[in-house]
């Protein structure tokens, strides 16, 4: 299966470690893969390390905001690609990639490196789970669950920060 996290609100990364949480409480093989987000940049990669070993990767190199820094960010992309391939070619039960949408939106992550991803997934009996904003229609059509998330209310809103065990 292909399950999207997508959508404004605040959700998307927690969604994702509790169907990854699920997945392994059901005997699962997982493997939990970080787009963007640096090691030891939140809360849930401590436990996730734990829990999953070489299994889990964050790989990013934090926020992309600067275009003169897209080489950087599309290498490390594209060291977490391959490491999802090697997950992928070794057996596993169910793959989760967060922020993969965010991404494929800022062009780190190519179309065709997703449905290459998708269509070897779906070759190997791996339930495939991707996060972040604005999934793309072609995407959402070739899902079998999305999710999209939206925000009510944030802290944001009204000048709040961001903190520590909350968003990160």
């Amino acid at each position: 299966m292909l399950l999207i996290y997508t959508g404004p609100g605040k959700g998307k990364t927690s969604a994702c470690v509790g169907q990854a949480v699920r997945a392994l409480g059901r005997g699962f093989r997982v493997a939990f893969g970080q787009f963007m987000k640096r090691p030891d940049q939140a809360g849930e990669q401590e436990m996730l390390a734990r829990l999953l070993g070489e299994n889990f990767l964050a790989s990013g190199a934090g926020f992309y905001r600067d275009r003169a820094d897209y080489a950087l960010h599309r290498r490390k992309a594209l060291e977490l690609l391959d490491w999802a391939g090697e997950r992928i070619d070794a057996g596993l039960d169910m793959l989760v990639l967060d922020e993969t949408l965010y991404a494929l939106g800022h062009g780190l992550v190519e179309e065709a490196e997703v449905r290459g991803l998708i269509e070897r997934c779906a070759a190997r009996n791996c339930h495939l789970v991707l996060s972040g904003r604005g999934a793309p229609d072609w995407l959402v059509e070739e899902a079998d669950i999305v999710s999209d998330i939206a925000e009510v209310k944030h802290i944001y809103a009204r000048g709040g920060k961001a903190r520590l065990g909350i968003e990160f």
